[in-house]
């Protein structure tokens, strides 16, 4: 746990310190100075129905990933996107080149950043 200390008052010292510093880093979060600098900012991935296989890689986002999420979109080819864009919170947003594609109900979430 905390080294040769296995006491209940070593462990309790261990939990408040990982509490306060999570507490300490949520409010840092939201300082916008702080979170750009550790906030990964959208990523171009799909663009005029075709794959940016550069931003791809970089993200660690495969073709298949992708297609699931266009087909959760209920998009039916990759012709028919016009923008898909990796999200930082991990999602996959796709904008339709028509107003055909019906509204989903399920969020498709990969979180490869690295």
């Amino acid at each position: 746990m905390t080294g040769p200390d296995t006491s209940f008052v070593g462990g309790l010292i261990l939990i408040v310190a990982l509490v306060g510093t999570n507490a300490l880093i949520g409010r840092l979060d939201r300082i916008p100075r702080f979170h750009n600098l550790f906030g990964a900012p959208p990523s171009v991935i799909i663009k005029d129905g075709k794959f940016v296989s550069g931003a791809m890689q970089r993200e660690g986002v495969t073709q298949e990933e992708c297609e699931m999420a266009i087909r959760e979109h209920g998009v039916k080819d990759l012709k028919e996107v016009q923008l898909g864009v990796l999200e930082p919170d991990g999602t996959i947003s796709i904008v339709p080149t028509s107003d055909a594609a019906r509204r989903s109900r399920r969020r498709v979430r990969f979180l490869h950043r690295g």
